[in-house]
């Protein structure tokens, strides 16, 4: 569920491009109103936007926002102008020159097969290379091995699984990690890639009636670093991916200074999504708001347009 809200009488596209203009011209940006406008429309009203400006001023909006805004405030709002498949595209390509390789495994890993397949299109036709072949030059061993099945393998979408194969799988990823001296990497590499989200959390539920403790604690048990990380991401968001990017949330914003990449990449591509969920897990696991927190660890328009984009306290 969304978090944007949309006011409920709402300005034709074109007013809301001759507003824009108006807030581009003169000297320095109105951001307020940039704001004002951009952070409550909905991606088929921010398209209109894009192209109905283009038609009135022969200019590209999202080049002409590139003059006009800048540092974390600039990414968010363009980020926030693509649509999902292009911001997956661009922040995937933007996280692995900047070997942000969290950033890069946390988009493959919970996005769906449908969700990669398009993206991945996308990537190749804006960087003229195919993501497979990047992956393979920015990742190393089992991580590497794990976000290229991850990317392209086809895997069953809908909430169905069979418990039965749900049990054998669990059987196997007991054998092939706590049962035996060292991991066989790729046993969880198949089974990980190769089964459907339903399923995952089948076995991890089978897993725990099974062994008696969950998958998780076997998976930080057997494996490491960024290998463990893709693991601990594609089980987390089978089982609630809401979860899952409130953990990612907290952890971007925890500590000494905050990683503003992770706040703005999660909180701009979920917005539309299950923000109204995120949200929900957040005050439930750390009993404090996330637009508390976020308000705390941001400041100027920065602020302003995430908390737009965040919505409400209740």
């Amino acid at each position: 569920m969304s978090t944007l809200s949309i006011p409920p009488t709402l300005s034709s596209p074109r007013d809301d491009v001759v507003c824009l203009h108006k807030a581009f011209k003169g000297f320095g940006c109105d951001t307020s109103t940039v704001i004002g406008i951009l952070a409550h429309r909905d991606a088929t009203q921010r398209g209109i936007i894009q192209h109905e400006y283009k038609a009135m001023y022969h200019e590209d909006l999202l080049q002409r926002l590139k003059k006009e805004l800048s540092g974390n405030t600039e990414e968010a709002v363009l980020l926030w102008m693509q649509d999902p498949a292009t911001r997956d595209a661009v922040v995937v390509r933007k996280a692995l020159l900047a070997n942000d390789l969290r950033g890069v495994t946390e988009v493959i890993c919970s996005r769906t097969p449908t969700q990669i397949m398009t993206f991945k299109q996308i990537y190749l036709a804006k960087f003229g290379s195919y993501l497979e072949q990047d992956l393979e030059s920015y990742t190393s061993g089992d991580h590497k091995k794990l976000l290229l099945a991850y990317a392209s393998l086809p895997r069953y979408e809908g909430p169905e699984f069979d418990i039965m194969m749900a049990e054998n799988d669990a059987k196997m990823l007991y054998k092939a990690g706590e049962k035996r001296l060292g991991t066989d990497e790729d046993m969880f590499i198949n089974i990980f890639t190769g089964r459907g989200r339903a399923h995952l959390a089948g076995i991890d539920s089978a897993y725990h009636s099974m062994y008696g403790h969950s998958l998780e604690k076997a998976i930080k048990k057997e494996t490491s670093g960024l290998f463990a990380f893709g693991l601990l991401s594609i089980l987390r968001c089978a089982e609630n991916p809401a979860k899952y990017f409130a953990k990612r949330l907290r952890k971007a914003m925890k500590g000494l200074g905050t990683d503003d990449s992770t706040l703005i990449r999660v909180i701009v591509t979920r917005v539309e999504i299950d923000m109204v969920y995120i949200k929900a897990e957040y005050a439930k696991k750390y009993h404090k708001s996330l637009v508390d927190a976020v308000h705390s660890e941001t400041s100027g328009n920065y602020r302003k347009f995430l908390l737009a984009l965040l919505g409400p306290n209740h």
